[in-house]
């Protein structure tokens, strides 16, 4: 077990453990017990930390879930030649292996489990959406100054567009439990980017896998 000596420590496992619990049961049918066994901490560890279950699952949302979307969809869109090459890039690294796909997204589950009881999750999983929403709007424009992204598109409306395709095909996965669901996904998607180029840009990208 996490020792008293090591707060820090302890609360990362605490963090850690109550991200899998929720993404696996989701946050109500989430259990406090099974979060301790596997943090190997005590019960009084748990509430030296969080007031209550509540406040777990903020800071499962404030700082697992926020940061796994910075690092996957936000930090690589930063100062980008090419964003469309960049976003097929991510993409087709999503996981489409069958127990992620029969898992579904974290920051979706939380949202549609949550938002409409708590306004307390539904403000931190709009205030992540809002971010992931931002760097692919912003690079899309970037993109269309440097003239490798289509000068007539919107680029908030398609920022939008591609969030609501790929987590509606989350959707379908989990309901499916079908991986090809998923990799029909990323073949659509794909498609859509590419599409985005501009018509010279296609010519060229045409070859690609």
């Amino acid at each position: 077990m996490a020792t008293p000596r090591d707060p820090e420590r302890t609360r990362v496992r605490l963090l850690q453990a109550a991200f899998h619990e929720i993404h696996y049961s989701g946050f109500r049918s989430a259990d406090l017990d099974a979060i301790l066994a596997k943090a190997g901490v005590t019960k009084g560890a748990l509430y030296y930390h969080f007031d209550n279950k509540e406040a777990l699952g903020y800071a499962v949302a404030d700082e697992i879930i926020a940061s796994r979307v910075h690092r996957k969809w936000v930090q690589p869109l930063q100062n980008v030649e090419n964003p469309i090459d960049v976003l097929i890039r991510i993409f087709q690294s999503e996981s489409d292996k069958r127990e992620d796909v029969q898992r579904g997204c974290e920051l979706l589950n939380l949202s549609q489990e949550m938002s409409g009881l708590d306004e307390g999750f539904r403000r931190r999983t709009a205030r992540i959406y809002k971010e992931w929403h931002h760097a692919m709007a912003e690079a899309l424009r970037e993109g269309q100054k440097r003239r490798v992204v289509r000068s007539d598109i919107n680029a908030n409306e398609t920022a939008t567009f591609l969030i609501a395709a790929w987590e509606g095909y989350a959707v379908l996965g989990k309901n499916s439990q079908d991986p090809r669901m998923l990799q029909s996904g990323k073949r659509s998607v794909r498609r859509h980017l590419e599409a985005l180029r501009p018509a010279r840009g296609r010519t060229r990208a045409s070859g690609r896998d």
